[in-house]
């Protein structure tokens, strides 16, 4: 629990920085009072219980795979972050976990007693259903182990606990990727004693009507594509032409959330009654993405062009800006190239499997900054004597950091709309061609997204 404690402010400030935004609907959801079981979607390994921790003022008991336990470093930071082993057949089967199933069956039953005498202290424990975590948006079948996990709990308490279970679902933008957004989606609590009938009658029908309950709930909370076809129309979709299907003045992740979800619905709609619209949106968009590849541009970069003289004044405008703010840049950047680049580094070497990438990153970032941070401050404080600019040096060591982010962001783009500009010139026909292509299928997009909404 001191661990979880001391550990808890650290990876708060981590999730901040290595998410550009982390949005929560219904975050009052999240502090219902205990005892409560939070069930989640698993995209992506450790980050899904560090997003719920750092979101609920009460401390969360995590259920883990029992693989995780095995190294005695990883067990004694799961064991101290309140983590629970659950042993799952299926790493048995593969000769992960070397158990026979009656000691497999009795390792769970310990498991589960730990579960009820946690919500008996009306504890907060989260478990994931799906028994795995893969980087796709699906929902896999879930176990039943959650909703027997509840269902005990109740029945030792003749169904008096209390005990509610709170699904919710966790949404990746680009889940390896440092400085992308998260959106999580929090529902309505099931109150687990009003299965309470229906388990005295058959235990294991309640557990499937209860974790049917839990999927329903989940589903409605996700982004759910059927194959990695449609999810690739659809993320081409949102990225590309989002801000001119989203009708808000202010863009939120839950605005990106519902698009992608209307975007799915529409797909399928015309899949079934108009597939030749489909099939010449879903040409046309390929085309375009594979020209601007092959032009080494972005959408963005077509989009913020404009009349002439406009185009002169934002770029010397944008011109000054950077030349101004090079010397703050280089600080930063000078000052945070390390700690920022050996997470990367660490985590592609260290595994092949990419739902480990941001763990490993967010982990490994909390090390390297930490270290640096302090060990360059020890250095100006050594060589200076003074406290005050060694205060001030460490001060301006995460403010210019982010600042050689955005700088480095703003640089990029600035460079990819020079090149439009210089493609205009150098290959006029080709880049014309490219606006039309463009402008058709936002019209294209357009057309379907009335068509859609007036079914």
């Amino acid at each position: 629990m001191l661990f979880y404690t001391v550990m808890k402010p650290l990876v708060q400030v981590a999730l901040r920085v290595f998410f550009r935004k982390l949005e929560v609907r219904h975050p009052e959801r999240l502090q219902e009072p205990g005892p409560l079981l939070i069930c989640s979607n698993h995209p992506n390994t450790l980050m899904d219980p560090l997003v719920a921790a750092v979101n609920r003022r009460q401390p969360i008991a995590f259920l883990a795979k029992s693989t995780f336990f095995k190294n005695p470093i990883l067990r004694a930071i799961m064991e101290s972050g309140n983590s629970i082993p659950i042993y799952r057949r299926q790493d048995v089967d593969s000769g992960a976990e070397a158990l026979t199933t009656a000691q497999l069956e009795a390792q769970n039953e310990k498991a589960f007693g730990r579960c009820y005498d946690y919500f008996d202290k009306g504890g907060t424990i989260m478990i994931f259903p799906e028994g795995t975590s893969v980087q796709e948006r699906r929902l896999r079948p879930l176990k039943t182990g959650a909703a027997r996990i509840a269902l005990g709990a109740e029945a030792r308490h003749d169904f008096r606990l209390g005990l509610r279970i709170l699904p919710m679902g966790i949404n990746y933008f680009d889940p390896s990727r440092f400085r992308s957004d998260v959106f999580v989606d929090v529902a309505e609590p099931i109150a687990v004693a009003t299965y309470a009938e229906q388990y005295r009658q058959d235990p294991e029908a309640a557990a499937d009507a209860l974790t049917d309950e839990i999927r329903r709930r989940m589903e409605q909370r996700l982004v759910i594509t059927r194959t990695d076809e449609e999810d690739e129309l659809v993320t081409q979709v949102e990225r590309t032409f989002g801000q001119h299907l989203i009708q808000d003045d202010e863009e939120t992740l839950y605005d990106n959330f519902q698009l992608s979800r209307v975007l799915l619905k529409a797909v399928r709609y015309f899949e079934q009654l108009d597939a030749g619209r489909l099939g010449d949106a879903r040409e046309k968009l390929q085309a375009y993405h594979e020209e601007l590849h092959n032009l080494r541009l972005t959408d963005d970069a077509l989009e913020a062009r404009g009349p002439a003289g406009g185009r002169l004044r934002r770029a010397v405008t944008a011109g000054i800006r950077l030349a101004a703010g090079a010397p703050v840049y280089l600080y930063g950047l000078i000052n945070n190239y390390l700690p920022y680049k050996l997470p990367s580094l660490v985590a592609r070497s260290a595994t092949q499997d990419v739902v480990f990438v941001a763990p490993i990153m967010l982990v490994v970032g909390m090390i390297t900054f930490t270290a640096f941070y302090l060990g360059q401050t020890a250095l100006v404080h050594y060589f200076t004597g003074n406290w005050l600019w060694a205060l001030l040096y460490f001060i301006s060591l995460p403010l210019s950091g982010f600042y050689a982010l955005s700088y480095a962001g703003n640089l990029r783009s600035r460079l990819r709309r020079l090149r439009v500009l210089r493609l205009f010139r150098q290959q006029q026909p080709r880049m014309e061609a490219l606006l039309r292509q463009r402008t058709e299928l936002i019209r294209l997009l357009r057309e379907a997204r009335t068509a859609y909404l007036a079914k």
